[in-house]
């Protein structure tokens, strides 16, 4: 049971200040104008197009408490979120306050079995043990409500840097910074929340320069685009929209990592994943990087994690990335025990639907489901049944936590909070983003809640989701499968979320298939109008149903290079297959 898929080509938009004098790659050139760019500064990378820290409302505030905090030798506690996101944004909170001069900073992650997501009072309990006199969230805090309260109790300020969405009711913090503020000026909303703590980390380096503080204490003004690396690892393993100000941080990021200035625990944990630092890309740090780095978060305790990027020692990083690894491989399994539980749940109920289909919305449990692995279950199904899914787990003492991904079309913290609107009491926490948020419920609601999130799919989005579509960027001429195209492709962008990496379909003669790694399947394809031939590769597909009497497929694919003993050659990357 999968969606069917349309691919649909994406027009080309003509632009001004854009042509053949930029001296692109021809094939990138008509790529950039797919995206819509507007021009030759929307490929500008250099740090001085960033925008100004300034417009964030709240950041005079915050950097004079924390500035009070650093040239006062205060207590400051750093509260993270237990994601690759909140890990990066704890180890660059730490890193930089140090390197200003801030002696007594410490971080605390809360385990996401034992205390939940964000400062909640349980969490501020083990923070008032530090006995800090100002707490810093990083990567959450906006719906910390009884948190900042309890806070307050305790005589502890508390600094608010997040980027999730807020709710109708803001916290009663000392300061807030987060972009997605209602009436926050500043032009984009879709920084990471290690990309509020690095702007927040830029103004307070500009406060304390003010106050004199660097000459004072003779200390030198330290130069925060040594840590870019985390940003850019932060900012693409949440899977933010990469717009312009994004993809600076993430481009001047991936610079360092390939040039070697990067923190020991990253390039410990690209080496895990076998991927060369010289030549690192946004790919590697979604796919190789973040998911040893959330296997922290997902199994144990983060700490594991953020220990790894505030590693100096390389020995030390190493041992580190190691042990992520391992948690990661862990991770994997249980993950695929979850999925073919899942599918064979869901090829039930579509047989006992007789072809009504599944509900617009769909929510997932089983009570053998490991907590930490459920967001990563609903991406999976989702991809699978294109509609929104939330996958729960047992949290114990009847409450289940769920963890939704959506579609395109489908705001899933809108669809979340108007269930609560409508059923007040059923949902006990939710919170999040468009594609992705997080809820908890009691199980004696569960059935209750499905209803009325089917429900709220329909009635809020007029029957989305619509069909499942595949956006390429056209078809690929023989001649312009070429290594030299991959590396055009490959080393431009950087690609990701909102701006996607380039796709292309066409249609090929099948000349051999076979299964590699035991779940990939391996493909030798020929264009019609030419003789080579070329090796494809489409991960985690087996290739049923595939009869040995297909001569034809259509692919999409991704255009890339593949090294083996030293020899690069184009492979095509296969996203979707069906045979012609």
């Amino acid at each position: 049971m999968k969606a069917t898929f349309t691919i649909k080509r994406r027009p080309t938009i003509a632009m001004l200040e854009f042509g053949a004098e930029a001296n692109f790659h021809p094939v990138l050139q008509r790529v950039y104008r797919q995206r819509k760019l507007g021009g030759l500064r929307e490929i500008a990378h250099s740090l001085e197009h960033l925008l100004d820290h300034r417009q964030l409302s709240g950041m005079a505030r915050a950097v004079g408490l924390l500035a009070d905090a650093v040239t006062r030798d205060r207590r400051i506690l750093i509260v993270g979120d237990f994601d690759a996101d909140g890990a990066t944004s704890s180890a660059l909170a730490m890193r930089a306050l140090r390197a200003m001069g801030a002696r007594q900073v410490s971080y605390l992650v809360p385990n996401r079995f034992e205390y939940g997501y964000g400062l909640t009072p349980e969490i501020v309990a083990v923070a008032a043990e530090y006995k800090p006199d100002i707490i810093v969230t990083v990567d959450n805090g906006i719906a910390s409500l009884d948190g900042v309260a309890a806070a307050r109790q305790h005589n502890i300020k508390v600094i608010i840097t997040d980027h999730h969405l807020p709710g109708a009711q803001l916290p009663a913090a000392d300061a807030i910074v987060n972009p997605n503020l209602r009436d926050d000026a500043f032009p984009s909303k879709h920084l990471a929340g290690v990309g509020v703590i690095f702007y927040v980390m830029l103004a307070l380096r500009g406060e304390l320069r003010e106050r004199g503080w660097f000459a004072g204490q003779s200390l030198p003004e330290p130069n925060l685009a040594q840590y870019l690396d985390l940003v850019a690892l932060g900012t693409v393993a949440d899977v933010v929209p990469l717009d312009h100000n994004n993809r600076i941080l993430v481009d001047q990021g991936l610079r360092r990592i390939r040039a070697g200035r990067c923190a020991p625990g990253i390039a410990a944990l690209l080496a895990q994943g076998k991927r060369n630092l010289a030549d690192c890309i946004a790919t590697d740090l979604g796919f190789a990087v973040a998911p040893r780095l959330n296997a922290a978060g997902r199994l144990e305790d983060m700490s594991l994690g953020i220990e790894c990027l505030l590693a100096d020692d390389p020995d030390r990083a190493r041992a580190l990335a190691a042990q992520l690894d391992e948690l990661n491989k862990q991770r994997r399994e249980i993950e695929q025990a979850m999925q073919d539980q899942a599918i064979a749940a869901l090829e039930t109920l579509n047989a006992r639907l007789e072809g009504a289909g599944l509900p617009p919305g769909l929510c997932i449990y089983d009570e053998r489901w490991h907590q930490g692995v459920i967001g990563i279950l609903a991406a999976r199904i989702k991809e699978r049944v294109h509609r929104p899914v939330i996958a729960f787990a047992m949290a114990g003492e009847g409450e289940l936590k769920g963890s939704a991904r959506s579609v395109p079309g489908v705001h899933i913290r809108d669809v979340l909070d108007a269930v609560a609107t409508s059923h007040p009491g059923l949902l006990n926490k939710f919170g999040g983003h468009a594609m992705a948020a997080g809820l908890s419920l009691s199980l004696n609601n569960l059935d209750v809640f499905q209803q009325a999130f089917a429900e709220q799919v329909i009635s809020c989005f007029e029957g989305v989701p619509g069909e499942a579509v595949i956006f390429s960027d056209g078809e690929l001429a023989a001649h312009e499968l070429t290594l030299d195209t991959a590396e055009a492709l490959r080393n431009a962008g950087p690609w990701g979320q909102g701006f996607p990496e380039p796709l292309f379909d066409g249609v090929f003669r099948l000349h051999n298939k076979r299964i590699v790694g035991s779940n990939h399947l391996k493909l030798e394809l020929q264009p019609l109008d030419a003789e080579t031939v070329f090796d494809g590769i489409a991960f985690n597909e087996t290739g049923d149903g595939l009869s040995d009497r297909v001569e034809q497929l259509r692919i999409a694919y991704r255009l890339d290079v593949n090294e083996y003993r030293g020899n690069r050659t184009v492979q095509l990357n296969i996203q979707y297959l069906e045979p012609v």
